[in-house]
């Protein structure tokens, strides 16, 4: 039997090879932990659908960060879950809350550290809504204002990167006015550009208090069928002034990640959210896969596919994989 003059399985004999041919390298630079804080203290909340995630007040929060930093994870992404909600989110941008305390307890602690932090207003509203509600219907132009002030109270809290993921049209341009009429034109925006309407959701919901209280957000997330729109959300959010495009869910979206990759130079990130991190958990448990198998893979996907960082509560665990 005449076999052609290409072997592939020469390059795959040994582990030395298989790592001087691999294309694909993930390194803990490109990874992200995203992580709750709520007021109090000496307080660690286990989260149930997402095993070894806690709700932390700032204490906790500040030593699990010192953690992070240590094993060389470049940053976190920080969400809040205040003790009071309203219609208008004013928690989200009062000095005192919840966000603000942390980062200013973890910029005081780790200056080193970047802090990227979360802009929506669904954890923070009685309804549940991630803009303004007017009757039943989400006023777009009545969020932007509330957007743009949550993500300045967060910059002069002194976080690093503010993240806006609301999915208001124009959310990014009205932000990028307040950051640089305010004196802050260094701090970049993170954009959840091309953000679906997905079931992937659930178990951050439970997290972070941030269920809807009526209907759902498919007027103003996207439609999980739509690819060609992704990239047209996506240019906007480039032409308003985003510093770095981000695509969630990542792993049913991996197409979507693919083709904005070769539509658009910005760096970008994507999110292994929570769902996809609690499918992996709970199929390890059950002896269905190896969780660690399950996880690295997935995250190697996600870079394969064109992300340049993964946000991902894999994020200490991959690691410690990856350092060792």
């Amino acid at each position: 039997m005449l076999f052609p003059d290409y072997r592939p399985r020469r390059l795959r004999r040994t582990e030395a090879l298989r790592r001087m041919i691999r294309e694909t390298i993930l390194t803990t630079n490109d990874l992200i932990l995203p992580l709750f804080t709520v007021s109090g203290k000496n307080i660690k909340n286990p989260i149930a659908s997402m095993p070894g995630h806690y709700q932390l007040s700032v204490d906790n929060l500040v030593k699990l960060a010192e953690k992070v930093q240590e094993i060389g994870i470049p940053a976190i992404m920080l969400f809040g879950v205040p003790e009071k909600k309203d219609p208008l989110a004013t928690r989200a941008y009062a000095r005192d809350g919840i966000v603000q305390k942390a980062v200013k307890a973890l910029k005081d602690r780790l200056p080193e550290l970047v802090i990227i932090t979360d802009v929506c207003l669904c954890q923070y509203t009685d309804h549940g809504h991630c803009g303004f509600v007017d009757g039943h219907t989400i006023d777009n132009d009545a969020s932007l204002d509330l957007l743009a002030k949550t993500a300045l109270s967060h910059a002069q809290a002194g976080a690093d990167m503010v993240a806006p993921s609301d999915m208001m049209d124009g959310r990014v341009a009205e932000i990028r006015e307040a950051l640089d009429e305010n004196d802050f034109s260094h701090i970049p925006i993170m954009s959840y550009a091309a953000k679906y309407c997905s079931a992937f959701y659930g178990p951050f919901r439970q997290a972070a208090h941030s269920a809807p209280q009526f209907g759902d957000r498919r007027t103003y997330q996207m439609d999980p069928a739509n690819a060609l729109e992704a990239i047209r959300e996506v240019t906007m959010d480039v032409e308003e002034g985003a510093d770095i495009i981000m695509i969630k869910p990542a792993l049913p979206y991996l197409d979507v990640i693919a083709r904005i990759r070769q539509e658009i130079d910005l760096p970008m990130a994507a999110y292994n959210v929570s769902g996809e991190y609690a499918m992996i958990k709970a199929a390890d448990k059950m002896g269905w896969l190896d969780g660690q198998k399950a996880m690295m893979e997935s995250l190697i996907a996600i870079k394969r596919a064109g992300a340049d960082m993964i946000l991902t509560y894999f994020a200490i665990e991959a690691a410690e994989i990856l350092q060792s």
